[in-house]
Order: C-alpha cells, then sequence, then structure tokens
C-alpha cells in the first residue's frame, strides 16, 4: 500500500510515523516537502504531529496554506483518506477540511501522557475495524489539543456520528476526569462529512510495541491497511 507524509518545518512526528507506515505496510512512505506542489497517486495521507511553523499566530495555521495542503484537500475530495495526528488536526481544521479548532488546553500547559479513548464510530473507514465502545490506550503531547465548536456544528458532528473517538476512563467512562485537554464533550478525534479524513489528537503511531507501553497504536494502523488495500 502506497502511503504518503507531509513535511513541515517543525514537523517532529514524521520520522515516528514513517517507521509505523514502513513496518506496517512493508513499503516505504513518500516523504513530501510542504513546499511541492504535486502529490502524485497515493492510498494514504498522513499529516503528522509536531510544531509546524513554531505554532505562530495558531498551531496549524499557516501550514494549512501551504501548496501541499492545497493537494491534500484535492485528494481527500477524490476520496484518499487522510490522517492528521496531533498538529494534522490542528492544520485540518485550520484548512477547513474538518470542523471546529484546537486551541489551548485549559489549565495552560503542555500535557504529555497516555489516555484511554472509547471508539464512537464503526462505520468509517478509519474505525470500523473496531466495535463502537472499544477502549484503546494511546499517548497524547501537546499544549492545544482542546476541541472547540459552535453549538450548532457540535449538533451536527454528533447526530451525523462524526465523532470517531472520546477520551475516557479504563472503564469508557467519558466525564471530566479523563478529559485532560477540556475539549468539548471529550472528542478526541473527528471525521469529515463522507469518512475518508479523521483527525486526532493522540498519536497512535507512539503506541505500537510493548517497549514502548502498548500496541493498541499498531493495530490501529493494521486494522487500517486491511481496510484500504482490501
Amino acid at each position: 500500500m502506497n502511503s504518503t507524509i507531509i513535511v513541515f518545518p517543525g514537523s517532529n512526528c514524521d520520522r515516528d510515523i514513517q517507521v509505523c507506515l514502513r513496518d506496517t505496510f512493508k513499503l516505504e512512505p513518500k516523504m513530501i516537502w510542504h513546499r511541492e506542489t504535486e502529490i502524485g497517486p497515493t492510498d494514504l495521507i498522513i499529516i503528522p504531529g509536531g510544531f509546524s511553523f513554531g505554532d505562530y499566530l495558531r498551531a496549524g495555521c499557516i501550514a494549512a496554506h501551504s501548496p501541499a495542503i492545497r493537494e491534500v484537500i484535492k485528494h481527500a475530495e477524490a476520496g484518499v483518506p487522510v490522517l492528521g495526528i496531533c498538529n494534522g488536526f490542528q492544520i485540518l481544521c485550520e484548512a477547513g477540511v474538518l470542523p471546529g479548532a484546537l486551541i489551548q488546553n485549559t489549565d495552560l500547559k503542555f500535557i504529555c501522557r497516555d489516555v484511554h479513548l472509547r471508539v464512537e464510530n464503526d462505520k468509517a473507514l478509519f474505525t470500523q475495524s473496531y466495535n463502537t465502545g472499544d477502549i484503546l490506550k494511546m499517548p497524547i503531547a501537546h499544549h492545544e489539543g482542546n476541541y472547540v465548536t459552535d453549538p450548532e456544528t457540535l449538533k451536527r458532528i454528533e447526530n451525523d456520528n462524526r465523532v470517531a473517538f472520546r477520551y475516557c476512563t479504563s472503564k469508557g467512562i467519558d466525564n471530566e476526569n479523563a478529559n485532560p485537554n477540556g475539549s468539548v464533550k471529550n472528542i478526541a478525534g473527528v471525521l469529515n462529512d463522507v469518512g475518508n479524513v479523521l483527525g486526532m489528537m493522540p498519536h497512535p503511531e507512539r503506541m505500537v510495541a510493548k517497549v514502548l507501553g502498548g500496541t493498541d497504536g499498531k493495530l490501529f494502523f493494521e486494522k487500517l491497511a486491511g481496510k484500504i488495500s482490501k
């Protein structure tokens, strides 16, 4: 399966996802610099985590206007799966591909720790190998991971089943104590209206081996590969 990773000045998880995709798909992913104006044929596009352009103005704001993102939007509109992780989620929101925005965590501190996620949608490409209610463990590492949107958009997202993941306890309860950053309704991942674009703050690529603390991220990519390659 051919995969593509978009790289920005300030990206710091591009190497992580590169190794993850290489090990999972048994094929070297293409690394596309953000100034490139053509991506070419691909089965999957990843926008990795990091601090593109130093998070100046707002996280992901400058990167959203890069030439490569215009190509990402074209590919997404053509049905190519696109995954934005952490800063990638921020970029997709800033580019208008996904609704809402990511603002500073409620405690105004950078958070780096493992969290639990509850699968909310088992119909979309990125989640259909799971069952609704499944609990995953993945790490987060962000300062601006507080997902917000206006009430009308939130209602539409909920009604259209576009929430992919919610922060929860290890028992699957999505209460305030399980919410690490203040995200509305404990939202940790959001889908576009047709389900081929996913933005999520947690890092599945950092949970791909027992030595890293677990394999829920490895399962995420293995299941994704199985669905895309069919």
